[in-house]
């Protein structure tokens, strides 16, 4: 049944993609004298495509959930509209497509020096003879191991101070929302991207499982962001990420404070929190955003940008404050760390 519908949806999606490439880009290629192109602009095609498919759901499903149960009242949506902008380059291809031409003629070199090396990349076969017969057996097995990744990857990026300095993009936005999930900032997208390309690569992961496995995580994750108090009830909670278990991460005084830097990295699945002890299930109201951004005594009202590109250069210049010898605990939005955080953060 599984196999069936993905081989439909892949079968209609393909006729999609292949019709725009030959009415609208391959034409615009060839006037432009830039047919060197094709094979990358075809795939561009797959990624737009994508993401429009993406946002259509979101605008369907999550908006009027947003609309019916908000978690937040708020008089205006000014500061919304940046993570918009973020979606849109995100989804509709752009930053996937400056990645695939800045990294994956790297990629595809390091995978040859591997098999020159005698290198074999991982099979789940070797491992399991014959699961890759049943599409959703090694769909769900290739989601999980990509998420166990996505757990540390998370953590990590709220461990390391140059990391949070650049994380704290994402952290920074006190109007959480469905379009929340992909403000970020461009140079920690890139190491990510890096990282989740290596892993499908080195597992063996088929480049048309990765598209699918990458699509379903990121809808998953504007779930997760969406300004609702929707819950999952008590097993659901434990099951599957869910807007509230999300929204602890991003509370002040909670998500990124703390032992462990913070609760709730989990990016699917909050198995990895139950397991490593970073699960808060608290459902309390709590506000998102920064300790730092809050006004004296409490924080320093410190000024995380409003706009796109001012985001972006004032996380440059914390990570480069972080990494200044001087640097100090408490400067970068949150408390000072006790003993244990700074063995921790080291």
């Amino acid at each position: 049944m599984f196999e069936t519908l993905v081989d439909g949806f892949y079968a209609a999606f393909s006729a999609a993609q292949t019709e725009i490439y030959t009415r609208i880009v391959q034409p615009a290629l060839f006037a432009t004298g830039l047919m060197s192109f094709a094979d990358d602009a075809y795939d561009a095609v797959q990624f737009f495509l994508i993401g429009v498919l993406q946002i259509v759901l979101m605008l369907v499903l999550l908006r009027p959930l947003e609309s019916i149960a908000p978690a937040e009242a708020w008089r205006e949506r000014r500061a919304v509209r940046v993570d918009v902008l973020y979606t849109l380059v995100h989804r509709l291809g752009l930053f996937n497509l400056v990645f695939f031409f800045a990294f994956r003629p790297l990629f595809d070199a390091l995978q040859s020096w591997l098999r020159l090396m005698g290198f074999v990349n991982l099979n789940l076969e070797d491992v399991w003879p014959g699961v890759t017969d049943h599409a959703l057996a090694s769909f769900l097995i290739y989601l999980l191991i990509l998420d166990f990744a996505g757990y540390w990857y998370h953590r990590w990026s709220h461990t390391f101070r140059w990391w949070w300095a650049l994380h704290a993009v994402h952290h920074s936005q006190r109007q959480m929302s469905l379009w929340t999930d992909n403000r970020n900032h461009l140079l920690d997208d890139l190491i990510k991207a890096a990282f989740f390309a290596a892993i499908a690569i080195l597992i063996g992961v088929s480049p048309v499982q990765f598209v699918l496995l990458v699509a379903v995580s990121e809808w998953l994750q504007s779930l997760q962001h969406a300004n609702t108090r929707l819950r999952f009830g008590w097993l659901g909670e434990r099951l599957l990420v869910s807007p509230t278990f999300h929204r602890r991460h991003h509370a002040i005084g909670a998500g990124h404070e703390g032992r462990h830097r913070g609760c709730n990295f989990g990016v699917l699945f909050p198995w990895w929190d139950m397991a490593f002890r970073t699960a808060d299930f608290s459902a309390a109201a709590v506000a998102t955003g920064i300790r730092d951004q809050l006004p004296p005594p409490v924080g320093r009202s410190a000024d995380y940008g409003d706009g796109f590109w001012a985001q972006q250069w004032l996380g440059l210049k914390r990570m480069a404050r972080s990494l200044r010898p001087a640097h100090r605990n408490g400067s970068d939005g949150r408390p000072p760390a006790s003993r244990t955080d700074r063995t921790e953060s080291a």
